[in-house]
């Protein structure tokens, strides 16, 4: 209904109508009192020309100009319009990170954001005699203020440079100091000083649930870029390209670029390194999965990376290692189709002192059940050089015991682990890269002696 009308016994009626027979009715009143006054001529309709009807188009012209007023005045109010707000915008403080304070994700990012660097590498790669440039990008983080980074071993493996960017966009040549596959860590170092530091957390304690936020340079591009999410689970079992991780599983978005960087809490503490993401499962696009290696896994190794260059208290065991299967049993007549073979023995290796043998097969360490080379990795992860287990091995039809007392890994063991891996043209086979001759089997099991003619050290240890 218009605003300027209302209804009379539901009759729509305008305010300029009103004064239209208001106007006529008053000049009816005034003619009819002028007859009596000023005697004049009774003919109504002149009185109506004459008094009335200039009477009611003035009312007219009143209630016209009232009514478009009142019109007006509604269409104004009622008229589209974009609301603004004129909420004054806080300012991100940058908290001290003193493990105490819990703060808000962007005060995590602002007092966190300096810390984090963007890496990017190059290798050189020689295919049949041609050279071929590669890059690879990454992130990592300060974890002194001398200019020790920490990333991932996978980010800088092959790499021939790596050059550092840091937040306020200078960028330096960073040396590799040291790395470790087995927990995909590396310790890298620029010539800077006054850097600032991540405040690194206790991984042991984070719960599911909990906020964590990553930050990182993902797709190469999206340098120091912060996406949030939850814990979705600890203690996450995962393989990643043959070697076992135990991993902090969260929903933050994670992509390549990422691996490398720091996950922080709530309270911008470090709790683990973004090191991997499912992208897909049986052909099924995946989102929203992504894992950090727990900081306190590593601490240890890379105090002792950044001291000596290399892990030196690592497990080490002096074989060459092949998972057994169905085929190599019926191959070689095994009982047994789940272990780790014992390929070759290295002369004066823990494996030899212990008595392990080519051929045997590894069932158990201590008290866990081991079924292939990556069980082996795993298990191998809890011990230290000078430990000792209890190694249950399948050997000519029986289950026997021997107690290993690991060795140290030799420090040129990853130099080995590179070269293996490049010479076999990255071809795992089921041994996770390794190389042996069937035929020294075969020689050691008639009798004719082994320890290694055919290995010239290319590979590695078993985990």
């Amino acid at each position: 209904m218009d605003p300027v009308a209302f209804r009379v016994f539901g009759i729509e009626v305008k305010w300029y109508g009103i004064l239209i027979v208001l106007g006529v009715a008053l000049g009816m009143l005034l003619c009819s009192r002028r007859e009596k006054r000023f005697s004049l001529p009774k003919d109504t309709t002149v009185n109506l020309i004459l008094i009335a009807l200039p009477l009611a188009l003035v009312c007219a012209l009143v209630g016209g100009f009232i009514g478009a007023g009142v019109s007006g005045a509604t269409t104004k109010v009622n008229k589209t319009s974009v609301q603004v707000s004129d909420r004054e915008v806080a300012q991100v403080q940058t908290v001290k990170v003193d493990g105490k304070t819990q703060m808000s994700m962007s005060e995590v990012y602002a007092s966190n954001v300096n810390s984090v660097v963007s890496i990017n590498v190059s290798a050189t790669t020689n295919y049949f005699g041609q050279t071929v440039q590669t890059a690879a990008s990454g992130t990592g983080f300060f974890i002194t203020e001398d200019g020790y980074i920490l990333t991932n071993h996978h980010v800088i493996s092959g790499a021939s440079t790596v050059k550092v960017t840091l937040y306020n966009g200078e960028t330096y040549d960073a040396k590799v100091i040291g790395s470790d596959e087995d927990y995909d860590i590396a310790v890298l170092k620029i010539d800077v000083t006054g850097a600032t530091p991540v405040v690194l957390g206790d991984s042991s304690k984070v719960a599911i649930g909990e906020s964590v936020a990553a930050v990182g340079n993902p797709l190469g591009e999206l340098t120091f870029s912060m996406s949030e999410g939850i814990v979705s689970c600890v203690n996450r079992a995962i393989n990643v390209d043959g070697t076992p991780f135990n991993m902090i599983q969260v929903d933050c978005s994670i992509n390549p670029g990422n691996s490398g960087g720091p996950l922080f809490n709530s309270y911008g503490e470090v709790i683990g390194i973004v090191s991997a993401k499912y992208s897909s499962y049986s052909n099924t696009t995946v989102e929203g999965i992504g894992f950090a290696i727990p900081i306190d896994d590593v601490l240890a190794m890379v105090k002792d990376i950044m001291t000596n260059g290399y892990v030196t208290n690592k497990a080490y065991i002096g074989i060459t290692p092949q998972t057994m299967n169905a085929q190599m049993a019926q191959q070689f007549r095994y009982d047994v189709t789940q272990g780790v073979f014992v390929c070759s023995v290295e002369e004066g290796s823990a494996a030899e002192k212990a008595g392990l043998r080519m051929g045997d097969v590894i069932t158990k360490i201590d008290d866990k059940t081991i079924t292939s080379y990556e069980d082996l990795v795993a298990a191998k992860k809890s011990y230290s050089a000078g430990d000792t287990a209890t190694f249950t091995i399948y050997r000519e039809g029986q289950t026997q015991t021997v107690e290993l007392t690991f060795d140290a890994a030799p420090q040129t063991q990853e130099t080995a682990q590179d070269n293996s891996q490049q010479q076999q043209g990255g071809n795992n086979g089921g041994n996770g890269g390794y190389y042996y001759n069937p035929w020294d089997f075969f020689n050691s099991f008639f009798g004719n002696g082994y320890y290694g003619s055919s290995y010239s050290g290319e590979s590695r240890d078993a985990a």
